[in-house]
């Protein structure tokens, strides 16, 4: 049996990844020669097997390949790489394992991600949709298997773009989820493409123009964002809004009507999805920069709490008028707003947690502007020290409270033991720091 197994693998290693390009490019020749026979090009047959092998012609190079396939697994299956180098991908340490269709990336003895670097035909998908859109044409009857043959070529080009993702390598896989799209859009045998395969392309135009500063990539981005749109989708949490917004702004340098389009972005975004932190963030950012005057920041207010006065026990409305005054730095109207959340949701862990984190941040502030105050009595400086220390102790209650909804979250024991250590010459607060203290070690795995 050890011999076999030897034989085994000796077999498989020297059958290093073997391409038979030439029989495909065969195939590819006598596919042709059908479809300029005009007898056979009237056929939906002869473009459904042309659309066939364009698209194994695509998919066999990488065939073999899989996210987290055991390295050793591929070696079995395609041989030894032809090299294999020390490499990086997004900022880890891994090996490349190099192959004549394509470069693997392994680490931990798993592969991790790919590039393709060869092509049997390089517009093999596009040419493998023509040739079923053609095949539908000729005869409508034909739509089972033309939706098939597209779902095939969708998914290779979905893949690819996961796959170019994991390298960081944006505009390939914002490229490739549009072409995943499109091969689903192309034909009316397909029925209703998928519009988050638009979606993920937007998303990686937008990483792709944000890190080369691309007009182009922002536009592509807000084309894709906006067709998702249109087809009536977005994302659970209502990223696309932010993503969009990031595509408008992008391109004020060629237009400054962008800077409108892209506080049109945010406002449509916080209608829809009002606890969406990044949409209040930009929205923040748009209406206090001093560069670009989109509006008064009261304006901003006043359209949550226009929603609000509509639908007055919606918890995330007051969590978004929450987070807009504390990013106004106005602490009492944000500590008003999650009040009135937790009167609402009364187990609800992050508005409890947020109103500790308010108070504490309100009593930092009184603490600055005390301690650059200038003052004649030393009783009117222990006087605001005093004021300080009640804001502290105010945070303690409710830090407690999101302690006792998720016991094990290491950052309300870090606040609750950091803030009874400053109020500890309060009554009780000494005991309640090493209570919490012991609780916070235990948690980050100190003890």
């Amino acid at each position: 049996m050890a011999f076999a197994a030897l034989l085994l693998v000796a077999v498989t290693a020297a059958n290093a990844q073997k391409v038979n390009r030439t029989a495909f490019l065969s195939r590819i020749e006598k596919s042709d020669a059908d479809i300029a026979d005009a007898k056979k090009n009237t056929k939906a047959a002869t473009w459904l097997n042309r659309g066939k092998t364009f698209y194994e012609a695509a998919a066999e190079p990488t065939k073999s390949l899989f996210i987290n396939t055991d390295a050793a697994v591929l070696k079995l299956t395609l041989g030894n790489p032809t090299a294999s180098n020390p490499a990086e991908l997004r900022g880890q340490a891994c090996e490349e394992w190099v192959y004549p269709y394509f470069t693997a990336y392994v680490f931990d003895n798993k592969v991790i991600a790919w590039k393709q670097t060869q092509w049997i035909v390089e517009d093999a998908p596009a040419q493998a949709v023509a040739a079923y859109c053609k095949a539908y044409e000729l005869d409508p009857k034909s739509a089972p298997k033309v939706k098939a043959g597209l779902q095939q070529v969708s998914d290779f080009c979905s893949q690819a773009g996961d796959v170019a993702g994991n390298r960081n390598d944006y505009a390939e896989a914002a490229a490739a989820y549009r072409q995943a799209f499109e091969a689903q859009a192309a034909c009316p045998a397909f029925g209703e493409p998928n519009p988050e395969l638009l979606f993920y392309a937007g998303y990686m135009y937008t990483m792709d123009a944000s890190e080369h500063r691309s007009a182009e990539a922002y536009a592509a981005g807000a084309e894709c964002l906006n067709k998702a749109i249109d087809l009536g989708y977005c994302d659970e949490e209502g990223n696309l809004y932010y993503f969009l917004f990031h595509c408008y702004y992008g391109q004020k340098a060629s237009d400054p009507e962008f800077v409108i389009r892209a506080k049109d972005a945010l406002l449509q975004g916080v209608e829809k999805y009002p606890k969406n932190e990044r949409i209040l963030e930009g929205l923040t950012q748009l209406y206090t920069s001093t560069e670009d005057h989109v509006g008064d920041p009261a304006d901003l207010v006043a359209l949550l709490d226009n929603a609000i006065e509509a639908d007055p026990e919606n918890a995330d409305l007051w969590f978004g008028r929450g987070r807009i005054f504390y990013a106004l730095n106005n602490y009492d109207e944000s500590i008003a707003s999650f009040k009135k959340i937790v009167e609402l949701q009364p187990e609800r862990f992050d508005a409890y947690f947020y109103l500790g984190v308010f108070y504490t941040i309100k009593g930092d502030a009184m603490n600055t502007e005390a301690n650059q105050k200038q003052r004649i009595s030393q009783a009117a400086y222990e006087a605001d020290q005093r004021a300080v220390v009640e804001v502290y102790k105010q945070a303690v209650p409710y830090f407690e409270k999101a302690h006792e909804l998720k016991p094990d979250d290491a950052d309300t024991l870090e606040y609750i033991k950091s803030l009874c250590f400053r109020l500890r010459d309060e009554e009780g607060m000494q005991a309640k720091y090493e209570h919490y203290n012991a609780l916070f070690k235990k948690a980050k795995g100190l003890e």
